[in-house]
């Protein structure tokens, strides 16, 4: 397909005007555009965006939740010659002023009042933007602003435009090529400040028809598209996969109601990262430890036989008569019924990237019939560059390059990629550019292996693997993900860098240890009362206990700590894709892991909380470290 973005819709609407590209669910009711529609909003909105003076090459950046205007904007944008900006939508007000000026954006599209007030707060730090447009009027009644426009206010100016010159709009159209920068993808910036990646369609478009070539999907199949467009997960799914196929893409009402909403739309495909996933079981095992006694044993029962079948096809080994026969029953009476509760029962690939999924994750999933997958890719791979096949699953690897990828190992043993969907560079950063691509190659900064039929392992991030005092190596992320497929566990940070042994700092999960408390009648207040109570304290520790003997003896955790708040983006713990940033986490809480390698059985702490609306409260607290008996944790 080699078109622009705008271009691939204008295609669409003209061959299948009437078929639903877009779906929204707003008070209860599913909204649905049709591609015709579809163009036709984008149209307006860009032509509106002429007339306000955007001109080719200019930046135009998007603050919001996923909705059809967001789409349209970017559309409206690239329609122009434009280059659109994600912003994830809980970016701090220094956050964005950061990447607006860094993007040289001119153009903010924004969600609502909340992202409006952000915007004017640092209005002073922004000299380049000249209009802000939102399109959720809700609250905005008093904002009378002279470059602040309500979002159908330039559709309306568009609509002047497009009746004065009918052909504009397809002549800018016509003006786009497929190796015209489309998007600017900003990088999770787990090291520094995030870096604008810049992606061409022609990137975008050849990882859609690769991926395509190998998981074919249907047009009449439903995707929802409920991790931000800011990063490029959804818009290799939502924009490239979606315009390429032309399959349906629908909204969720509200970002707390995307697992019901998955639950009402029943979707065809899937992608997320390993949270999502994760969140789905642990509320799973909380809810079948609540289930009547028939019923638990009757899935204790099923759970073996789900098991076997699964390690049967992740080891590509054949199952049996009997087993198929009974696995069908357990399916009918049970699988299915977990499958439909999740809203996978229609899901034919269900795929996940970003961060590796736990193995017992991966597995629990494939034991009830949901064909889970693992990915590799970057931003500046365009998304993805490796998956699994169907049919040939291997649980630690993350599968097999794409069609036209090409994948080696460095003699560092970092990963190199090589394929049409590498990124042009990093906007306004050459230095970066010529550290990160060499000769085609990208050097992904991640550290793995191929197996001898092309299947790719990945260790951990070359500056992230931990090389103990003793010489032993291993991956941070291997343990923390080990430790997270406990119900109770909601985020881990493993230390040992340098270090005698491994210890771990550990957040729990609010939801599932508050309903532990409640059954248990622990009265708590706060998150940092929770964390600090004995019963819980012990509730981990046995947590954990479990989880060391499945770890190499070398990388068992011999202490831990529950932290006294959860690790957050705000506070710049963890990136706005939830990835752990561990040389800020190592800084910060340097006295808490000095603490962990003393004979302190206590370690008195001061941190701070910042809020929301920008207040910060300091806490001071004392929390106890577990150390684990030799025979579980010791290495």
């Amino acid at each position: 397909m080699n078109a622009t973005f705008p271009q691939a819709l204008l295609q669409r609407a003209k061959n299948e005007g009437e078929k639903v590209a877009l779906r929204e669910k707003d008070f209860g009711i599913w909204n649905e555009y049709t591609y015709a529609n579809f163009l036709e909003q984008v149209k307006l909105l860009a032509l509106g965006f002429k007339k306000l003076g955007f001109k080719r090459g200019e930046k135009l950046a998007i603050i919001g939740d996923n909705r059809p205007e967001w789409i349209f904007s970017e559309l409206a944008a690239q329609s122009l010659g434009g280059v659109s900006v994600g912003i994830y939508q809980e970016s701090l007000p220094a956050e964005i002023s950061y990447i607006l000026n860094d993007s040289d954006a001119t153009f903010v599209v924004v969600e609502d009042q909340e992202q409006v007030d952000k915007i004017l707060e640092i209005k002073d730090e922004i000299p380049n933007v000249k209009w802000v447009v939102y399109y959720d009027d809700r609250g905005m009644r008093n904002y009378n602003i002279d470059n602040l426009l309500f979002f159908k206010e330039v559709q309306e100016k568009g609509t002047i435009l497009a009746n004065e010159e009918p052909e504009l709009f397809e002549s800018e159209l016509s003006l786009g090529s497929w190796e015209d920068i489309s998007i600017f993808s900003y990088t999770s910036g787990t090291t520094g400040n995030p870096k604008a990646t810049m992606l061409t369609y022609k990137n975008l478009f050849e990882m859609a028809k690769n991926l395509s070539s190998i998981d074919p999907l249907e047009p009449s199949d439903q995707y929802l598209s409920f991790l931000p467009l800011a990063w490029i997960g959804e818009q290799m799914m939502s924009m490239a996969m979606g315009l390429y196929n032309g399959i349906t893409i629908n909204f969720p009402e509200e970002p707390t109601t995307v697992l019901e909403n998955i639950r009402e739309i029943g979707p065809h495909l899937m992608f997320s990262p390993p949270r999502i996933y994760e969140d789905m079981l642990s509320r799973f095992q909380v809810r079948i430890q609540d289930a009547s006694w028939l019923k638990r044993k009757f899935y204790e029962w099923c759970l073996p036989i789900g098991e076997k079948v699964a390690d049967a096809h992740l080891n590509n080994l054949p199952v049996s008569f009997g087993t198929k026969f009974i696995y069908k029953i357990a399916d009918y009476f049970m699988f299915s019924a977990i499958r439909d509760h999740f809203g996978l029962l229609r899901m034919r690939r269900a795929y996940t990237g970003g961060a590796p999924l736990g193995p017992d994750v991966f597995r629990f999933f494939h034991s009830i019939g949901v064909n889970i997958k693992s990915i590799y890719g970057q931003t500046e791979v365009s998304g993805i560059a490796i998956v699994h096949r169907d049919g040939d699953i291997k649980i630690d690897s993350v599968g097999v390059p794409l069609p036209g990828t090409e994948v080696k190992i460095s003699d560092e043993g970092e990963i190199l990629i090589k394929s049409a969907s590498v990124c042009k560079g990093y906007y306004k950063n050459e230095k970066s550019t010529k550290d990160t691509i060499e000769d085609g190659w990208l050097h992904t900064g991640d550290a793995g292996h191929l197996d001898e039929k092309g299947h790719l392992y990945i260790i951990d991030r070359v500056k992230d693997v931990i090389r103990l005092d003793t010489g032993e190596m291993f991956s941070p992320q291997f343990i923390e993900n080990k430790l997270k497929f406990s119900p109770y566990i909601k985020e881990a940070v493993a230390i040992g860098r340098g270090k005698p042994y491994v210890v771990a700092i550990i957040n729990i999960d609010m939801e599932n240890v508050g309903r532990y408390a409640e059954k248990n009648q622990i009265t708590y207040t706060t998150y940092t009362d929770l964390s600090s109570k004995p019963e819980v304290l012990e509730l981990i520790q046995k947590q954990v206990n479990e989880i060391n003997p499945t770890l190499p003896e070398k990388a068992r955790i011999k202490k831990f700590v529950l932290l006294y708040k959860e690790l957050d983006a705000d506070d710049e713990e963890l990136t706005r894709t939830k990835k752990v940033r561990r040389q800020f986490v190592a800084k910060k809480y340097e006295d808490l892991i000095e603490g962990l390698y003393s004979s302190n059985d206590q370690i008195n702490v001061e941190g701070r909380i910042r809020y929301r609306d920008g207040k910060e409260q300091i806490i001071r607290t004392t929390l106890r470290v577990i150390a684990l008996p030799e025979g579980e944790g010791a290495a």
